[in-house]
């Protein structure tokens, strides 16, 4: 069978299959996986050009891992905060101790052991960036944390790569020499990075920027160009992949660069899963079916336990806790490529790839169905919950006895801004808020605070509402909102509401439940641009004075 034909083929059925499984609203990762197994040896066998796959496969590794290193820039990671690092390094120890302990009673070997305890630790940027744009839930707390601890992740797994480099070599050398002879190479080629990318990237990228074409050609170059150059100086490629995006992460066009990698990314990813389905030995999958069992239900379950416990200890309410869990709820596409690599080296058998490709595609599965039954889980889960908090969030008693004209609940940037109009007015008001930090800020402010999550109806009772005109409500989930209005609607029907949605459906959905306006933000966003327009016309000159009022605006936002 021609070779163009074979791939044409086979991305037909990988086609047919991603139908199927975008309609049961799963990740079309699993329908890569299946297509495999479909095309490979266990199914139609209709694969046979392997070398021409693996070819692309490759690329796709070293496609997915350079955009990995465009988002490592020193800058994004100081970003996180410390509640995305203490998480997403404690859930990366934790996982890894406990998974190790579980497949050393499975009666795996160390090495085995080793490499899928550390595959069961990383989460998928990919699938949790998709579950939270859909549920808009990207700007939320839960959200912003839940990035940053991939981001963490990340950083873990290209340190994992590094070692896992210099073990391959040991056989020859010795472990000890291998290691100071990576570590040697490392620094060496971390230097020339660092010289590249401050002296030599930004001139040519400036220059390839006039023109987009000529700028994707050049980033594609840079990045397969450098791991194939670690590749014959005794890297890995995926190293050299990883360490070419990191080199263009401090870049102002990383960006652009990275959106037009991402399709090329898709493609070859695409073939690295049917590649990975089609050496698939299902038919000694029976004999893992316990191992598969286990392993997937710490991930589903162990995981998401882990990361509630650390942000219990750090003081954050249970709603942002139990949806930061579910984050991590799978493996991710760096735990199938960790134990490819591993099997490539000769160090795990095909039957490990098998058991945590399996784990994969349970835990993918599993895992989206939990977000879009997450909060029917929270309600069901919350007797469990309630015996894993390790503290309870500390709420000042006193503040709930003091007279409120507003109530604000949620002090992001829209919050923010409104305080100054409340001063003005010389209304007394107060800041609910479950993000520890918001809160210790306001306390630096001397702002009057009350911190808690208002998705928790115990904690709307406790609210000092008494003599409360308004309730303002920055936070834009549908179902936490609807909570707030139904909970008003009986106990304190006299208070005027502002609340806030996603879209004209959401603004529709909260007025049918009570609220006496909807701040919705395509329509807010019309509004004040035609009142710009009518303010200061068209003329560049109105737009600058408003440029500048703009910009002190948002410093003075940023730096609270």
């Amino acid at each position: 069978m021609p070779v163009f034909f074979e791939l044409a083929l086979v991305l037909a059925v990988t086609v047919v299959l991603s139908f199927l499984l975008r309609a049961l609203r799963q990740p079309l990762i699993i329908a890569y996986i299946l297509a495999g197994i479909l095309v490979g040896p266990s199914g139609l066998n209709l694969i046979q050009a392997y070398d021409f796959l693996e070819l692309f496969s490759q690329f796709g590794i070293t496609i997915l891992l350079f955009i990995v290193g465009l988002h490592l820039s020193p800058s994004v990671i100081k970003e996180v905060g410390k509640v995305s690092s203490i998480t997403g390094i404690g859930q990366v120890v934790f996982t890894s101790v406990l998974g190790f302990g579980i497949l050393m009673l499975l009666k795996f070997s160390v090495l085995e052991a080793t490499y899928l305890s550390l595959a069961l630790t990383f989460s998928s940027t990919i699938i949790v960036l998709k579950l939270l744009t859909d549920r808009g839930d990207l700007q939320t707390l839960f959200g912003k944390i839940s990035i940053g601890v991939l981001l963490i992740q990340d950083v873990i797994a290209a340190f994992i790569l590094i070692m896992i480099t210099a073990i391959s070599h040991a056989s020859s050398t010795g472990l000890t020499n291998s290691l100071t002879d990576t570590l040697l190479k490392g620094v060496g080629f971390a230097l020339l990075i660092i010289i590249i990318a401050k002296y030599v990237l930004p001139t040519i990228t400036s220059i390839a920027s006039k023109s987009s074409e000529l700028l994707f050609l050049f980033s594609l170059t840079w990045g397969v160009g450098a791991a194939a150059l670690f590749a014959l100086l005794g890297f890995s490629t995926e190293i050299g992949a990883l360490a070419a995006g990191v080199a263009l992460a401090s870049s102002d066009f990383t960006e652009e660069i990275s959106a037009r990698m991402r399709p090329l990314r898709d493609f070859f990813i695409i073939i690295f899963f049917i590649l990975l389905g089609s050496h698939l030995a299902l038919s000694g999958a029976s004999a893992l079916a316990l191992p598969v069992l286990i392993l997937s239900l710490f991930v589903l379950i162990g995981n998401p336990l882990i990361v509630f416990i650390l942000m219990n200890v750090l003081g954050y309410e249970r709603r942002t806790r139990f949806m930061t869990g579910l984050t991590v709820a799978q493996i991710s596409e760096f735990s199938l490529i960790l134990v490819a690599f591993g099997f490539k080296l000769g160090h795990v058998s095909s039957e490990v790839v098998t058991l945590i490709t399996l784990v994969g595609l349970i835990t993918i599965a599993g895992s989206t169905y939990f977000f879009l039954y997450a909060e029917k889980l929270l309600r069901l889960s919350g007797p469990i919950l309630s015996l894993l908090e390790l503290s309870k969030p500390k709420r000042n008693k006193e503040k709930r006895q003091e007279h409120f004209d507003v109530v604000l609940l949620g002090c992001d940037d829209l919050g923010y801004q409104l305080l100054p109009h409340f001063e003005q007015a010389s209304k007394t008001f107060a800041i609910v808020d479950y993000d520890p930090e918001v809160i210790t800020k306001m306390q630096k402010k001397q702002y009057r605070h009350l911190f808690g999550d208002i998705s928790n109806i115990e904690f709307l009772e406790e609210l000092p509402l008494h003599s409360t005109k308004l309730v303002i409500s920055s936070i834009s989930n549908l179902e936490t909102n609807q909570l707030l209005l139904k909970f008003l609607a009986s106990k304190h029907k006299g208070i005027s509401t502002i609340v806030t949605a996603h879209s004209a459906q959401d603004a529709l959905r909260l007025y049918d439940a009570g609220a006496s306006y909807v701040v919705w933000s395509h329509a807010v966003g019309a509004d004040h641009v035609q009142q710009i327009l009518s303010t200061f016309g068209y003329g560049r000159g109105g737009f600058i004075k408003r440029k500048e009022k703009e910009l002190r605006r948002i410093e003075t936002i940023l730096y609270i």
